[in-house]
């Protein structure tokens, strides 16, 4: 709630239409709500000339009320209602805040012709138990009997009801700051309150010490004050008071919140003479307790925070002070605190006791220790001047604060790019002209430094194109298409290749599994080829989920295991996931598991798993990557391996991976699995080379060799290809055969080659040179013999 009578303290808006300038304002980000003025029809000022108990009730009594034009006669509950005093009184046909219209009626029998007023129930303060507690309004002796008691309180103002975005800090909270905000929108400056007083010779040090024992407080002020006189304050502050919602106590308390609405900072006011010699602020101890001002005893918390006289409570920081150290009709020394405590802990404190304030709401959104300063030196001022107080030189202090400025540095198109609009740098002048932001110009850049009061901007050239553009003002935006530059969308790094691999390992008829990391200490000794050492979690859920893996084939041997026993016996799986080491070193690994049947046909042979088919879908994988010509297979030495019918995967002669049958010490059935790194296929992948399809006809000769047992297809691969040169384009096995007609240690491998020239057509005679070459080379370097020659 802003009253703009006390804004015209701080800045000239005589001559402004008050609806008008709420659209203004509205218009450049601070949203008003609504605008109210205080006038309510048939309230008059009404004297109680009689007053005695309601026969039906305990606490009704029956007025008779004089409004100067007639005596009305009003039931009312009011526990402070009594003959001789003044009173604000409704008419019938009144309508009060809430749309409550006054009407004559019988309150238990007892004709009642009206109703005497609390200032809540005219809407000029909050409705809580402590204002419903203290009952009607009674007004001073000089009220005028049949006026308005509105205009006799002063409060014939408007104000501004504002609905401010979480995220501004609190400089719209207080008078002076939403002055500057009117000072932007109409291009005036603002002019900041008298802080001057007169200091005696005695120092505030020679009487209070102060220690700080939290990280919760950075920055605390206190200032002592002697010979103070309570009394009712002037008019004009329990006028400006009452505008905004607060009801006046005296001149002591009312000058404290009077500061608070002025400066946004709270202060807190404690009787020196029970306080002591001492401020000790520190974090409270669990189940510490205080009686806090309104008589009700509190449990504290470590995390709240509390200032105490260096041993016992005497306020709950930032929230609300104890009764031990109130301010009383009877205090005469005063010491002044104001400081600035951590925002996070005023808030959950408040919450958990529900104590939600004015002061604690301030201190929940950050606070300017330029204005913390201001506030001690303004209350000083102000106690001086309506309370007789004599202000003791020196200040006590704990500082903390870092005080180094907050500057944003940009060029011009910077704004214009996070806008997507052009502002002359002319404009950008006066938009910061007018926010109150000191700049400079250097080389077309500019150097802003942002005011402390507004905490909720932060030195990024995001939150200074806010400011420039809620001034120069939204509604010029004018609508365009988006210009911007498009990418085309796609996925990429490891997301990618785990997309691509698993399309295509389901279009190859296996199915994707989902494992846990964690697995048994027992599955963890096998599959361990790469001897990473496991990391043992502290706390397990169980003992079977107590590792995190270093290998997916464990889990997948699970979730064989647990397929086989429910009767399922073609299983064919795989996984992408991720492993860890001991050093908590991440990698991607692509694991599948196959056996039994991998095309099942009712009426025509089915194919079963075997050792080739699982080596033909990893070389399908490789290739589809581009890795042709790049991979080979050498025999493997894993030892939860068939030692027979196992492989490492090679890529550039470096192993990338495993795949065989698993060791019948294992697993008794016939169960093929192979993992390969993810990470060193990402790592290792080329361009794609593409070329031309040859427009002209191929060459295709069978071969076929008898070799030692111990020869290799690689082996006879690779002479193959060295001695076929250029037109040898392709070689496939297509045959191994051991049997009748060869002797024990022999094996016959039959190979199909492919002849191309893409640049010509070849003949016969120049392939049946180059055929001849190749199996001479073949029987001479592997001791080898054509078959059926």
């Amino acid at each position: 709630m802003i009253s703009l009578e006390w804004v015209k303290d701080y800045i000239d808006i005589s001559d402004e239409d008050l609806y008008e300038l709420a659209v203004k304002i509205t218009e450049t980000g601070i949203n008003v709500e609504k605008v109210i003025t205080n006038k309510i029809d048939n309230l008059v000022v009404g004297k109680v000339i009689k007053c005695i108990p309601h026969p039906d009730s305990d606490h009704l009594k029956i007025c008779q009320v004089d409004i100067k034009s007639e005596v009305l006669q009003i039931v009312c509950g009011a526990p402070n209602v009594k003959e001789g005093i003044k009173v604000i009184v409704a008419l019938p046909g009144a309508v009060l805040p809430g749309n409550f219209s006054i009407k004559s009626s019988k309150i238990r029998g007892i004709e009642s012709n009206g109703m005497i007023c609390a200032l809540f129930e005219l809407g000029l303060e909050e409705k809580t138990d402590e204002n419903y507690a203290k009952g009607i309004e009674i007004l001073g002796d000089n009220a005028v009997i049949g006026s308005d008691p509105l205009v006799y309180l002063g409060i014939e103002d408007t104000i501004y009801e504002l609905d401010i975005h979480k995220h501004r800090n609190n400089d719209c909270y207080y008078h002076i700051g939403f002055a500057y905000e009117i000072a932007a929108v109409l291009n005036k400056k603002v002019k900041l309150p008298d802080l001057s007083y007169n200091e005696s010779e005695d120092n505030v040090n020679n009487y209070f010490k102060l220690e700080v024992k939290t990280d919760k407080c950075p920055y605390y002020l206190a200032k002592m004050v002697t010979n103070v006189e309570i009394k009712e304050s002037p008019d004009f502050i329990k006028k400006r008071l009452l505008s905004v919602g607060m009801r006046p106590i005296n001149n002591v308390v009312d000058i404290s919140n009077y500061v608070m609405l002025e400066y946004g900072q709270p202060l807190h006011f404690f009787d020196k003479d029970t306080l002591g010699d001492k401020i000790l602020v520190r974090d409270a101890k669990n189940e510490e307790k205080i009686v806090t001002l309104d008589g009700k005893e509190r449990m504290l918390k470590d995390s709240d925070i509390v200032i105490t006289d260096g041993e016992k409570p005497v306020c709950i920081a930032g929230v609300m002070g104890g009764q031990n150290t109130e301010v009383i009709e009877t205090t005469k020394n005063i010491l002044i605190e104001s400081a600035i405590f951590d925002s996070v802990s005023i808030r959950y404190t408040a919450s958990r006791l529900n104590l939600k304030s004015e002061a604690s709401i301030r201190y929940g959104k950050g606070l300017s220790y330029e204005y913390t300063n201001m506030a001690i030196n303004r209350a000083c001022h102000l106690l001086e001047k309506y309370a007789n107080a004599t202000i003791l030189s020196g200040i006590v202090s704990h500082d903390k604060i870092d005080k180094q400025p907050k500057t944003v540095e940009f060029y011009p198109i910077d704004v214009d790019k996070m806008l997507g609009i052009k502002i002359d740098e002319k404009d950008m002048k006066r938009e910061l002209e007018r926010l109150d932001f000191p700049y400079t110009i250097d080389n077309g850049k500019f150097i802003v430094t942002i005011p402390n009061r507004r905490l909720d901007i932060d030195s990024n050239i995001n939150d200074i194109a806010e400011e420039i553009g809620r001034l120069y003002g939204y509604q010029k935006i004018v609508s365009t298409q988006p210009n911007v530059s498009i990418r085309c969308g796609k996925y990429v790094g490891d997301v990618k290749y785990r997309k691509e691999i698993s399309k295509r390992l389901r279009s190859l008829g296996l199915n994707e599994v989902k494992t846990y990391t964690l697995i048994s200490p027992s599955m963890s000794d096998i599959f361990d080829y790469e001897e990473k050492e496991n990391i043992h979690l502290p706390n397990p859920m169980s003992v079977d989920k107590s590792i995190i893996r270093t290998s997916l084939l464990p889990s997948l041997l699970n979730v064989y295991n647990y397929n086989k026993t429910r009767k399922v016996n073609d299983i064919n799986i795989y996984e992408i996931a991720k492993i860890y080491d001991k050093n908590y070193v991440e990698e991607s690994k692509i694991a599948f598991l196959m056996s039994g049947k991998y095309i099942f046909n009712s009426w025509k042979e089915s194919i079963n798993v075997d050792f080739y088919l699982i080596k033909g879908i990893v070389e399908n994988i490789l290739d589809y990557l581009g890795f042709k010509n790049r991979y080979s297979f050498i025999k493997s030495d894993v030892k939860d391996l068939h030692p027979g019918i196992s492989a490492d995967i090679l890529l550039d002669h470096n192993r990338i991976g495993i795949l065989g049958r698993i060791h019948p010490k294992i697993c008794k059935d016939e169960v093929f699995v192979c993992e390969i790194s993810l990470n060193s296929l990402m790592s290792k992948v080329k361009p794609i080379k593409y070329k031309e399809l040859s427009k002209y006809p191929s060459i295709n000769k069978d071969v076929s060799f008898i070799v030692d047992k111990d020869i290799t297809s690689e082996q006879i691969e690779k002479v193959i290809k060295s001695s076929g040169g250029r037109l040898l384009t392709n070689v496939e096995v297509f045959d191994v055969y051991v049997g009748n007609n060869l002797k024990e240690n022999q094996k016959s491998i039959a190979y199909s080659l492919t002849f191309n020239d893409p640049n010509r057509t070849l003949n016969e005679k120049e392939i049946m040179i180059l055929f001849n070459k190749i199996i001479k080379e073949v029987e001479t370097k592997l001791n080898a013999e054509l078959r059926d020659k």
